[in-house]
């Protein structure tokens, strides 16, 4: 790394930012053509902002992508960006001419469609309404004013007049509440507008996909791991990438989603849920490394299934919604596939511990006693022969527990059935409330006064 890039990089890292500086598996190009839209570039400033080999490509990449659209601050974050990590190259000197056509630009379409929308209100045309806040919500967005775009988007609501309209107006805005990472409104957005489209709409299939995979990436962002897992399981691999592909591709709901599902799900679940799911099964055949992963811990080789997510780690740690989660994901499936390891044995060596799970941070013996305190693990460490041995249940004494339950429920229910059939047989009635003035009722008490004498 030059003397450059050091600047760049210590400086992000002092702001709290990531830095990856292992070369990452995925080709950049490929990668970002399974996107559109404005998380193009989010996706392409980050890697730049992250990857130590990638930042000048994906950096020069950024440029050009804010170039073709219509939002300068993003143009000049990425020049800005570019400079201090590579001056010298041509991309990192500011176009101003560029910069102040496309402001005048900017600001004559933002009057334009605010004019035309202002005549549709006056010839109070409902349809044309919502058209021009449309596309001057389209326009705020496109120039990175998200604040007004969503004011556009919601002034759409009054004016709608099918549910095929209402539901375009919640993609616009979950779109937008996942460009500024506002996780509890996307899912506010799903719920009142994309989850009331019909289930006969022939785009319903589509439309639950969508939804899906917007819920899976909100609850990611508020680390609900398990409801976000099973909202990326449960997209529907039919439905074309097209209808997602500016929040999300088939290879993140692939990730996304069997990460979280090893991070949160038994062993029987993955099987289920997963493995055998043929849908979530093709979205996991565009990334087989996860399914490997998902298999080996399924079969119960959990060191193999470590050693696949941690030469993979570089690449999730340069995805924008999975870089902050990485560390706990990690560190849970670590967890579980110790947890699973000790299952059969009554005793394990520290060093055949180390050997299966020789993986970065502190030695398996801190990890083991960390572990069990955290309630983690329920086990004991014998420092002297250097094994930790788990500490099982009294199997007796909870099948004792059991029947003496279930003897108890059957007794209790037996009685209940013996005390019904009486009063049945006694031709008494058992109400739960009495009706006033009603001559022909029988008090509750005199009725279960009589059940008491008859059973």
């Amino acid at each position: 790394m030059d003397d450059r890039k050091l600047v760049f990089f210590t400086s992000i890292e002092d702001q709290g930012g990531v830095i990856v500086k292992e070369t990452p598996k995925f080709d950049l190009d490929l990668y970002i053509q399974n996107y559109k839209g404005r998380t193009r570039f989010e996706r392409l400033f980050h890697i730049g902002r992250s990857s130590v080999p990638l930042c000048v490509d994906a950096l020069k990449a950024a440029v050009q992508e804010a170039k073709a659209g219509k939002d300068i601050l993003r143009y000049q974050m990425a020049v800005n960006s570019l400079f201090q990590a590579a001056r010298n190259e041509p991309e990192a000197l500011l176009d101003k001419a560029w910069l102040d056509a496309k402001a005048k630009e900017n600001r004559e379409t933002t009057l334009h469609l605010q004019a035309e929308l202002q005549g549709y209100k006056n010839n109070l045309i409902k349809e044309s309404i919502r058209m021009g806040n449309e596309d001057l919500g389209k326009h705020f967005e496109a120039i990175g004013d998200v604040e007004a775009a969503m004011d556009s988007y919601w002034k759409m609501r009054p004016d709608v007049s099918s549910t095929e309209q209402l539901v375009d107006i919640g993609k616009l805005l979950v779109r937008v509440a996942i460009e500024r990472h506002d996780w509890k409104s996307v899912a506010n957005h799903l719920s009142k507008h994309v989850n009331s489209a019909n289930d006969s709409d022939p785009k319903a299939k589509a439309l639950k996909t969508y939804a899906r995979i917007a819920n899976g990436i909100a609850a990611l962002g508020q680390e609900r791991y398990k409801e976000a897992a099973f909202s990326f399981v449960e997209a529907n691999s039919d439905v074309s990438p097209e209808v997602y592909n500016q929040i999300a591709s088939p290879n993140d709901v692939a990730i996304y989603g069997g990460l979280l599902a090893l991070a949160t799900m038994d062993r029987h679940e993955l099987q289920a849920h997963l493995l055998d799911n043929d849908s979530f099964r093709e979205f996991l055949q565009r990334e087989p490394h996860i399914r490997r992963a998902i298999t080996q811990f399924v079969n119960g080789r959990y060191a193999a299934c470590i050693e696949i997510l941690e030469s993979y780690r570089p690449d999730y740690l340069l995805d924008i919604y999975l870089q902050k989660h990485v560390p706990k994901l990690y560190a849970d499936i670590r967890t579980k596939s110790i947890v699973q390891y000790l299952k059969p044995f009554s005793c394990v060596r520290l060093d055949t511990m180390q050997k299966a799970f020789n993986g970065p941070g502190p030695s398996i013996e801190d990890e083991l006693f960390t572990m069990i305190k955290d309630g983690k693990l329920n086990a004991r460490i014998d420092a002297i022969n250097k094994s930790v041995m788990p500490l099982s249940t009294d199997s007796r004494q909870q099948m004792q527990s059991y029947a003496l339950h279930t003897f108890e429920d059957y007794e209790k229910q037996a009685l209940d059935r013996i005390r019904r059939m009486n009063i049945m047989a006694a031709d008494l009635e058992v109400k739960g409330t009495r009706k006033p003035g009603s001559m022909n009722d029988i008090p509750m008490g005199m009725a279960m006064e009589g059940a008491g004498d008859l059973a």
